[in-house]
C-alpha cells in the first residue's frame, strides 16, 4: 500500500488493508488439479476485491488470490507490495468450461475496476496494482483482444483503456490471510471497498444498482400477468415446442429479458442458429443474472437455467455451442420478453445500448 495514503483516514484504513501486518508465508505456485476445469488469471488491483464477484458465478470452482506478470520466484506479499518484483496483484479463477465460458468470466472481469487507470486502482497506487489478462493459449487471447476492443468502441469510458493482455507464465498463490479474504473479514472487506471507491464507480458506471429492482420484480409473484405457456414454463418448467415458439427464428437487434422480472438475460448479438427450434445463445449478458442447476429430469444429465431473482425456468445450456464460449443456452420463448434496440431507453434499459455499438 502507498504510504502517503496513510495521513488521510481513508488511507489509514488501506493501509490496515491490503498492507495489514500479519505473520507472513511464502507464497507457493497454486495447486490446481481440477481435472476437465479451465482457469483464467487477471489483475485489477487489490486482489480482494477481485475474489468475491467471480465465486459468486455458477460453473466457477475456485478462485485463488496471488501474484504474476513479476521477475522474482514465490514472492511474499511484502516483496510485490513494495513495487519492485514486477508482480500483480492477481486472482485465478478455476471455471468449468462445460457451465460457464471464458468469454462470460470476462464480461464480469471488465465490471470490476477502471480499465482506464495506468498508475494503479483507486486508492492502491503503483505498479503491483495496475489490470491486466493473463491469456493461457491462443484463443484466451483473441477472445481477450475481441473484448477490449468491443469494450473501447463501446463509448463507456470516456479514456482508452489501458489494460494489457500478455502471456501467462507462472502464478504464485498469495499467503492464507488472504485468501478468500470477504469470508474471513466481510466487516473490513466492505469497509474497504466503500472506501477506496470502487463500489461507487462500478454502480456510477454499470448501473449495478439497478439490480435491486429486478430483484424486487422477480419476489413479488402476486402479479404475475403471464399467457397460459409463460406460466407453465417458468414456474412449471415446461417446454415451448420445438420451431413454433415466438423468437426461435427472430433476428431483430434488442435485448431479452425475463418475462415475469424483466431481468435482462441475453442479446441479439450472441443469438446464434443452432437448428434445434429454441432460441439459442452463446452467453448472456451478464452471468449474474443467470443460476445454473443439475437437472436429471426426463432421463438426461443436463445443466438447467434460470433467472437470479424470478427463478423462472429458462431452458438448459449445453457445451456444444460454437466459438468461442462452445456453450448453447437453449431457452424457451415463453421464458423471455423482447426489447427491440430502438426502445431500450423508453423502457429503462438505456445502459444496455454500448452493447450495439
Amino acid at each position: 500500500m502507498n504510504s502517503k495514503l496513510v495521513l488521510s483516514f481513508i488511507g489509514l484504513l488501506m493501509f490496515f488493508g491490503c498492507a495489514k501486518n500479519m505473520e507472513v508465508k511464502n507464497a507457493m505456485a497454486s495447486p490446481i488439479n481440477y481435472k476437465g476445469m479451465d482457469k483464467a488469471i487477471f489483475a485489477g488491483g487489490c486482489f480482494w476485491c477481485l475474489d468475491a464477484p467471480f465465486e459468486k458465478l455458477d460453473g466457477v470452482k475456485d478462485v485463488i488470490s496471488g501474484y504474476t506478470g513479476g521477475q522474482v520466484k514465490n514472492p511474499t506479499y511484502e516483496q510485490v507490495s513494495s513495487g519492485t518484483t514486477g508482480h500483480l496483484e492477481a486472482v485465478e479463477v478455476i471455471f468449468d468450461p462445460k457451465i460457464i465460458s471464458y468469454s462470460e468470466i470476462l464480461d464480469v472481469y471488465w465490471k470490476q475496476f477502471d480499465p482506464t487507470d495506468a498508475g494503479g486502482s483507486f486508492y492502491d497506487r503503483g505498479s503491483q496494482y495496475t489490470s491486466a489478462i493473463f491469456y493461457t493459449d491462443d484463443l484466451q487471447k483473441k477472445v481477450a483482444e475481441d473484448s477490449k476492443e468491443r469494450l473501447n468502441r463501446s463509448g463507456i469510458f470516456n479514456k482508452p483503456i489501458v489494460t494489457k493482455i500478455e502471456k501467462f507464465t507462472e502464478f504464485y498463490a498469495a499467503e492464507d490471510y488472504h485468501q478468500h479474504y470477504y469470508k474471513k473479514n466481510p466487516d473490513h472487506y466492505y469497509s474497504y471497498r466503500k472506501g477506496s471507491g470502487r463500489d461507487n464507480f462500478i454502480m456510477g458506471l454499470w448501473g449495478d444498482a439497478n439490480i435491486e429492482k429486478y430483484k424486487k420484480a422477480g419476489e413479488d409473484k402476486s402479479k404475475l400477468n403471464l399467457t397460459p405457456a409463460q406460466y407453465a414454463v417458468t414456474q412449471k418448467n415446461a417446454t415451448d415446442p420445438p420451431f413454433k415458439n415466438e423468437f426461435w427464428d427472430s433476428h431483430k437487434e434488442g435485448i431479452y429479458v425475463d418475462v415475469v422480472s424483466g431481468e435482462p438475460l441475453f442479446s441479439s448479438k450472441d443469438k446464434f442458429d443452432s437448428g434445434c427450434g429454441w432460441p439459442s445463445f452463446t452467453k448472456p449478458i451478464d452471468p449474474r443474472y443467470i443460476e445454473k442447476k443439475e437437472d436429471n429430469s426426463a432421463g438426461m444429465q443436463r445443466v438447467e437455467t434460470r433467472s437470479r431473482f424470478a427463478d423462472s425456468h429458462l431452458g438448459h445450456v449445453f457445451d456444444d455451442g460454437p466459438s468461442p464460449t462452445h456453450l448453447r443456452y437453449c431457452i424457451n420463448s415463453s421464458s423471455l420478453r423482447f426489447i427491440p434496440k430502438e426502445d431500450l431507453a423508453k423502457n429503462g434499459y438505456a445502459e444496455f445500448l454500448y452493447l450495439f455499438k
